[in-house]
């Protein structure tokens, strides 16, 4: 099989080769009026026959470009364009000759308005700026592509498993639809439910608030945000998707999306139920919400995405979700978005838990199971308005709301063993809770930019109230064993009030020092938050058996207040290739706590901190950038860890916290490099990001003859943490039909954290590595294959205990195919194989296949699709983790083995007569 299977790559490539003509085309761009090089032009080579594109590079800060590549077709036309400039046409032809240096190309400045739109409609990609803009029709798809579909195939944007998004090493955090947001933000609603057909552009760039980019701020340069522009003629009418799917072991998944567009205004609605652990439109529509693709869940099935629960809860899941959004324009200056969201879910969890505690003189294990069952349900309401006065003037104001109600049983057994494997204590609990909780917010954000040397006023004012309350009950036994054994045995009921009203201000002045290139910007932020927690426990009264004795060791009443003040003044230089900025506050931060049950341990904490915060960005031409980041912060410790209060809400794990910790200091640095060479199809990217800790917070615990835990906090100096990473890819274009990409990769880390275990400081450094390779083949949108492995190293050492240093290693092995073979049938199938040989008590390997085929039927407005989940039914998510005083090993419910047989059907009344148009330019 693997011979047949390596002759007929062979044989595709060797065809391939046969039929194609090689050229190489150079020259150089230079402006006819400043006659000077014109750095990030766009040199593309077009069939005469359809225009279909078929390479394309950039120029270089010299104004140089060689473009490079092979063509089954002798008849060519070269373009050369330039944002503001006359594009620059000519024919090539591969008849006789196939190397053309072309000399120098002057570019004049446009001519027309109507110029300037064919260029943008026919360059692969410009460069504007900070923006990075890709013209959709130069990049090839299959037919009933998504967005998804069509960022995997642009350069230097990558697209996980799970559908996260990044470009060149940077994540994408913000999807935004013709520069507004849909869905909230939700980059994968996005992504997956947008087709192709109706975008026209695709723009990257750095990620900014609506402020920031009105006051010509920096964003964040960590993360970027994608806009898709809608092509003007399909940015009107309905679209939108209908699936439905019933399968084996009572497996079930539904979900419809209808979208209205209209210029500026636009409405969507969607709904989505399942009990596949399909968080529904986000990461449960794969595809053509399931008729094609995989899905790959992390083990408790659950993810948050700006604040919104989707899934919920861990193990076997059952979810439904409905939302709307709501986008328009009123006016000249006043932009309206909002969005509704529900979710809601139950779940079913069983876990396992397995550990090896080392002390300063021995060693003893403590082995745990859990069963959960939670139901939660969350509403969540968000709008958005920007008020524009004038050209100079905005105001934000961004109100949300959020109702979540959840209810859950919990059944937990623990016991611990000494080194000899005896039994020494058990702990068994059995608890029932409900609760509800209301969250309200709102920022109004209000920016005046003054002069035009850049200069800017700018505040901001957020509030925040939380209100939650929770009724529980607890029936929990410790028996500890021996000659002095004991039981304890607890049946009590609390009911919890949590309530927050916070607060935070923020104003700013922008001082331009020299036009448009050094500013110093004056900064003051006030925030106060206070929090009211009171909890009520009683005992059950043996007599009455009610809940009527006061348990005053687990009960609370306090009042929090966090206040910090911090002034700050920033300095930043920019130019076109460089930024600088380098930032400083002092940080005035009190703490108070007011306890009305133990005024003894009432507190008042000041802290005095100086906050730092520096950074440089150099761009070295279109191709290649650096940044770089330092940040001094100051985190004062939490309540519960300088709050005198003993917690004996679990018998076997006493904490106490300790009112004598001081702040913990943290340095932290971060450098990026990325680089992509847009005419040798190679991209890669470099980070490497580091922590320095002072007055880290660490646990000092106490651990008794029986194992019976009292724990409290430390400051503690040497703790670090370094991570790093980087990726090189290369794609060679065999011919304008066939494609292999080449991926290389791995991550690094190290870092060193400490415990304290019966007076004895233990520090353990963990070293961890994890290469990857991956190679992908693309033969005529009908076959796509894809292999990747990666193996993980990770070894522990410890600076008292050497003899419990561990190394460990694990293997992943993955190949995805796809086949479009025949026509209207699709076949993926992802296979991944994992081998944990350092597991102890679990199974060290599994194989794990998810297979899919989707047949398009009704003039390929519907599909038929079975999906089949697990087919060798070795699912599994046993793990090993390592810290400073324990190793653990851990397993819990994962998915099992179903098939899915299901019903898919769209609809798009967009662009005339409702046609998706193909207008059949790929590369």
């Amino acid at each position: 099989m693997k011979k047949l299977f390596f002759t007929f790559i062979l044989l595709i490539a060797t065809n391939a080769f046969s039929q194609s003509y090689p050229f190489k085309i150079t020259g150089k761009i230079n402006s006819e009026k400043e006659k000077t090089p014109i750095n990030a032009a766009t040199i593309h080579l077009e069939k005469v026959k359809d225009s279909s594109v078929i390479s394309y590079t950039i120029s270089n800060d010299k104004g140089h470009f060689s473009l490079e590549g092979k063509s089954f077709h002798k008849n060519l036309k070269l373009f050369v364009s330039y944002v503001g400039m006359d594009t620059y046409s000519k024919p090539i032809s591969l008849e006789k000759k196939t190397s053309f240096n072309l000399g120098t190309i002057n570019l004049s400045e446009e001519s027309n308005i109507l110029n300037e739109v064919i260029i943008k409609s026919r360059a692969p990609i410009t460069i504007k700026k900070d923006t990075l803009e890709f013209n959709v029709k130069s990049f090839k798809t299959k037919k009933d592509a998504n967005v998804e579909d069509l960022l995997k195939k642009l350069p230097g944007v990558e697209v996980d498993e799970e559908g996260k998004i990044t470009v060149n090493g940077k994540p994408v955090n913000k999807i935004l639809v013709n520069g507004k947001p849909f869905f909230g933000n939700d980059p994968s609603i996005t992504t997956k439910n947008l087709t192709k057909d109706i975008i026209e552009k695709v723009q990257v760039m750095d990620t900014k608030s609506k402020s920031e980019a009105f006051s010509g701020e920096k964003g964040d340069e960590d993360n970027k945000t994608i806009n898709l522009t809608i092509k003007k003629e399909n940015n009107k009418g309905w679209f939108g998707r209908i699936s439905a799917a019933t399968g084996t072991d009572k497996r079930y998944e539904g979900a419809t999306m209808v979208n209205r567009f209209d210029n500026d205004q636009r409405f969507s609605v969607l709904a989505s139920t399942n009990n596949i652990n399909s968080p529904g439109f986000s990461f449960g529509e794969i595809q053509k919400m399931f008729g094609g693709g995989n899905n790959w869940i992390s083990s408790n099935g659950s993810f948050n995405i700006n604040g919104r629960s989707f899934g919920g809860g861990s193990g076997i899941i059952k979810s439904k979700t409905t939302g709307a959004t709501y986008a328009d324009k009123y006016g000249k200056g006043l932009d309206v978005n909002a969005n509704y969201f529900y979710s809601g879910s139950t779940s079913k969890d069983a876990s396992k838990n397995n550990r090896e505690y080392t002390l300063p003189d021995r060693k003893y294990f403590t082995n745990s199971t859990s069963n959960t069952n939670n139901e939660n349900h969350n509403h969540s309401v968000s709008t958005e308005f920007d008020i524009e006065i004038d050209s100079t003037f905005l105001i934000n104001i961004q109100p949300s709301f959020v109702f979540n109600k959840r209810n859950g049983s919990n059944n937990r057994q623990e016991e611990s063993l000494d080194d000899t494997n005896i039994l020494t204590n058990s702990y068994n609990s059995n608890s029932y809770a409900e609760s509800e909780a209301n969250n309200f917010s709102n920022t109004i954000d209000i920016t005046k930019k003054i002069g035009a040397k850049g200069s800017f006023i700018k505040a901001s004012i957020t509030n925040k109230v939380d209100k939650s309350s929770t009724e529980e009950v607890n029936k929990s036994t410790i028996e500890t064993f021996g000659s002095d054994a004991t039981i304890e045995n607890r049946d009590q009921k609390s009911t919890i009030s949590d309530n927050l009203n916070g607060f935070n201000t923020r104003i700013s002045y922008r001082l331009p020092l020299v036009s448009k290139k050094l500013f110093l910007d004056t900064k003051y932020s006030f925030q106060r938050n206070e929090r009211e927690n009171k909890e009520n426990t009683y005992d059950l009264n043996n007599t009455s058996l009610q809940y009527t004795d006061f348990n005053i060791a687990q009960s609370s009443d306090f009042t929090y207040n966090d206040i910090t003040k911090t002034p700050a003044l920033e300095l930043i230089y920019k130019t076109k290739k460089w930024r600088f900025n380098f930032e400083t506050g002092f940080v005035n931060r009190t703490l108070e706590n007011d306890d009305k049950l133990r005024p003894n341990l009432s507190l008042s904490k000041k802290f005095n901190n100086l906050d730092l915060d520096a950074g440089f960005r150099y761009r070295f031409n279109s191709k290649a950038s650096v940044y770089f980041s330092y940040r001094l912060n100051n985190n004062a410790p939490q309540l519960r860890q300088i709050q005198p209060f003993e917690d004996v809400t679990n018998p076997s794990n006493i904490i106490k916290g300790n009112p004598n910790l001081k702040p913990s200091q943290n340095h932290r640095m971060y450098v990026n490099f990325n680089k992509y060479n847009w005419q040798a199809r190679t991209g890669m990217f470099f980070y490497v990001s580091g922590t320095l800790y002072n007055n880290q917070i660490i646990s000092n615990t106490s651990i008794s003859d029986k194992f019976i835990r009292n724990s409290t906090y430390e400051n503690n100096n040497g703790g670090y943490d370094v991570w790093g990473g980087g990726s090189y890819s290369k794609k060679v274009k065999l011919d304008s039909i066939t494609s292999l990409r080449l991926k290389l990769g791995s991550n690094i880390s190290a870092y060193k954290n400490f415990n304290i275990n019966n007076g004895v400081k233990e520090g353990a450094r963990t070293l961890g590595l994890r290469p990857n390779i991956g190679l992908t083949l693309d033969w005529n949108k009908i076959i796509s294959i894809e292999t990747r492995y990666d193996i993980s190293f990770s070894k522990t050492k410890y600076d008292i205990n050497t003899n419990q240093n561990q190394n460990f290693t694990r293997h992943s092995l993955r190949f995805r195919t796809k086949t479009t073979f025949p026509k209207k049938l699709e076949w993926r199938n992802d296979v991944k194989y994992t081998y944990n040989p350092n597991l102890i008590g679990f199974n060290k390997s599994a194989w794990f296949w998810n297979a899919t085929l989707a047949y398009s039927v009704l003039k390929d407005q519907g599909t038929i699709s079975l999906k089949a989940y697990d087919l060798l039914n070795q699912n599994t998510n046993a793990q090993r983790r390592a810290t400073s005083n324990y190793i653990e090993d851990s397993q819990s419910t994962v998915l099992q083995q179903y098939f899915l047989l299901g019903f898919s059907w769209k609809f798009n009344s967009l662009g005339k007569k409702g046609k998706i148009r193909d207008f059949n330019r790929h590369f």
